[in-house]
């Protein structure tokens, strides 16, 4: 997904008249935007790698609001969030089940001969280059603990 597929996505749900997508995407691309500003200015084009970083971290912004949001009694906004949530999920990779997850945790183990907590940054550097956008770091990290506290 590049930046400028995600701007042909917003002229197409702005025509279809979609508010919830159009707004979702104009989030997205602002989020883009300052992303390259911080980067470079100007003249810094975001890459794919870039698109596919911006939409995990507003994908786990809205895990996280629907957590309190839910924790507050908010039902309405937990609601409009689960719907950004769905929208931006749409164009992540598929995610990796947990299962998956497991296996390539206990091949990182091995490969770096962790033995305990300590080594978890260890099994993560090994780890996060086969599964970047493919996971949610959060469930691959609860993995790794679960795995190196046994």
């Amino acid at each position: 997904m590049t930046k400028q597929q995600l701007k042909d996505e917003l002229k197409q749900s702005m025509l279809a008249r979609n508010e919830l997508k159009t707004s979702t995407l104009r989030m997205i691309i602002s989020a883009l935007g300052y992303y390259e500003i911080e980067k470079g200015g100007a003249g810094y084009e975001a890459t794919e790698d870039d698109v596919l970083s911006i939409l995990q971290k507003q994908a786990k912004q809205r895990r996280d609001s629907i957590e309190q949001f839910k924790a507050g009694g908010r039902d309405e906004l937990v609601s409009k969030e689960s719907k950004e949530l769905e929208l931006i999920e749409a164009y992540l990779p598929k995610q990796m089940d947990e299962v998956t997850i497991k296996k390539l945790v206990d091949e990182a183990i091995v490969q770096t001969g962790a033995i305990n907590l300590n080594d978890m940054g260890k099994v993560m550097g090994v780890l996060m280059p086969k599964i970047k956008g493919n996971a949610d770091g959060g469930l691959v990290s609860k993995i790794v603990k679960e795995k190196l506290n046994h």
